[in-house]
């Protein structure tokens, strides 16, 4: 019976494992393939490689990617600490609503987004209008086409991301670790510092590198907001790949593995600082 079972789940799992294999592995192998290939030649070479980390252009757009990233990542994720608190203290009802709420902004995101952005803080949008009518400071002038529009609109979908993410982890601090701290006449910032935070780490860390490769790897909303204005690097692959007059297939698959690589080191550094503090405590 158990063998019998266990062939069920592998024919179950093989739909699952076929997509894995055509749509991630296969075009993976691919692009690590492509990124070592001479343009024209076919030649296996670093050229590519080269042409990027000493091309003052594409090391910008890696430094804007990862800056984007980080910051937006770093600020959605406090944001987000404070709204996952708020849903594990509110009652059931309350509790669905807040969850519905998150997963409709959660998946309000792409072109979508960066149109709502352009209708609000755009040159002519509602409340840019209104700051210029009203003298409001930060509104008048406000020009959402640079790095803190970038900003904004990705620490808007960073936010309900991470609460969704966050807030099942606070479920893990129950009240009697509340209560014996209390009789231990331990303060709020003792509880947290030495029991809530450690508890919460794990789900932090991890939120902190889905967040980073979230916003690193967003295409959409930049490009509906400044199209090929801005040098981030998923744009710079999407123009390498569909070029209308040249394409560099080569030179963007390079790019690619470099942005994998980024997000690869994320993650590490996650579980490498989540181990020391576990060891420190």
């Amino acid at each position: 019976m158990q063998k019998n079972e266990k062939r069920k789940y592998l024919i179950l799992l093989l739909p699952f494992a076929l997509l894995i294999l055509l749509f991630e592995l296969m075009p993976l192998a691919n692009i690590f393939i492509n990124s070592f290939l001479e343009p024209g030649t076919g030649g296996i070479t670093l050229s590519n490689f080269m042409i990027i980390f000493t091309s003052d252009y594409y090391v910008m757009s890696i430094q804007n990617s990862v800056f984007v990233a980080l910051l937006s990542a770093f600020i959605g994720i406090a944001i987000a600490l404070l709204g996952a608190y708020a849903i594990h203290t509110v009652g059931d009802r309350m509790k669905k609503f807040y969850i519905t709420i998150l997963n409709m902004t959660s998946n309000f995101q792409g072109i979508v987004l960066a149109f709502a952005f352009i209708l609000l803080l755009g040159n002519s949008g509602i409340l840019t209008t209104l700051g210029e009518r009203w003298n409001l400071s930060g509104l008048n002038n406000y020009d959402l086409y640079t790095t803190s529009g970038i900003l904004i609109t990705f620490i808007y979908f960073q936010i309900p991301l991470a609460t969704l993410l966050l807030y099942p982890s606070f479920d893990g601090i129950k009240t009697e670790y509340k209560e014996a701290a209390s009789l231990m006449n331990a303060t709020t910032w003792q509880f947290w510092s030495k029991i809530g935070l450690p508890l919460l780490l794990p789900s932090i860390f991890g939120t902190l590198s889905v967040l980073f490769s979230n916003a690193l790897a967003a295409y959409a909303t930049p490009y509906a907001l400044l199209g090929n204005n801005y040098a981030l690097v998923p744009i710079r692959i999407s123009a390498m790949f569909t070029g209308d007059v040249v394409q560099q297939v080569e030179l963007g698959s390079a790019l690619s593995i470099v942005m994998l690589v980024l997000m690869s080191t994320m993650t590490v550094l996650s579980n490498s600082l989540l181990k020391k503090f576990r060891k420190g405590v």
